[in-house]
């Protein structure tokens, strides 16, 4: 991938499935669909909560966070006033839970939020919270299912809360074979230049230590 695929600034490498609707990697699509087909035998409608998501995006819920507009967690799950934390205490908040715009891995297309589509009870709000993906959440067989089964089709969770900053995310899952590629190729200098002329609410900040966060938000994850 080229740094505009890496850092979701085009979607040349992607395509689009419509049952369940998502965009993928060209590459990982096949995989996907074999995986879904494994969930379905055992029961589980698995679709997409999230795939592929454009630069612009990850900016608008950067900035909504780093504002105030949009609610930030701490590691509690706790409601967090952003308006009570120095710039510094902001840009490590936002990234515990979402990736700096042109550093998420939804920008290769790569990795996808699972969930089960027939465990949703109905008028029920999807969050993508740990809590679901334990009993008695509502995915709490979906996690053990991919758990012992997503990485016979290449898939695995970078975000286990072992190594990465990231907090735990149970729910997110990655095509290793093109995910790592991908992850690689992502170096500091080119998220730089992406980021450079980027509405980004705290850039200044963030350029000032970028060494640091893409070493320990981006390069390091939870892997194998």
């Amino acid at each position: 991938m080229d740094i505009q695929q890496l850092t979701g600034r085009t979607r040349t490498h992607l395509t689009s499935l419509s049952d369940p609707g998502c965009l993928l990697h060209h590459q990982v699509a096949k995989p996907f669909l074999n995986l879904r087909r494994a969930a379905l035998k055992a029961g589980i409608d698995l679709v997409a909560a999230s795939s592929f998501r454009a630069f612009e995006r990850q900016l608008s819920i950067w900035n909504d966070k780093y504002s105030g507009e949009r609610p930030m967690y701490g590691l509690s799950q706790e409601i967090i006033d952003v308006t009570t934390l120095a710039p510094e205490e902001r840009v490590k908040a936002i990234l515990q839970w979402s990736a700096l715009p042109g550093a998420s891995r939804h920008h290769w297309g790569t990795d996808l939020d699972l969930v089960d589509r027939l465990s949703i009870p109905p008028g029920y709000t999807v969050q993508l919270t740990p809590e679901e993906f334990v009993s008695p959440g509502p995915f709490a067989t979906l996690s053990a299912w991919l758990a012992e089964h997503a990485s016979y089709y290449g898939f695995f969770r970078p975000f286990r809360g072992i190594r990465s900053g990231v907090q735990a995310e149970p729910w997110h899952f990655s095509f290793a074979p093109i995910a790592e590629v991908a992850r690689r190729s992502l170096k500091v200098d080119g998220l730089r230049q992406t980021l450079l002329d980027a509405p980004l609410l705290g850039k200044e900040c963030v350029l000032s230590q970028l060494d640091e966060l893409h070493a320990r938000y981006v390069a390091r994850i939870d892997w194998p």
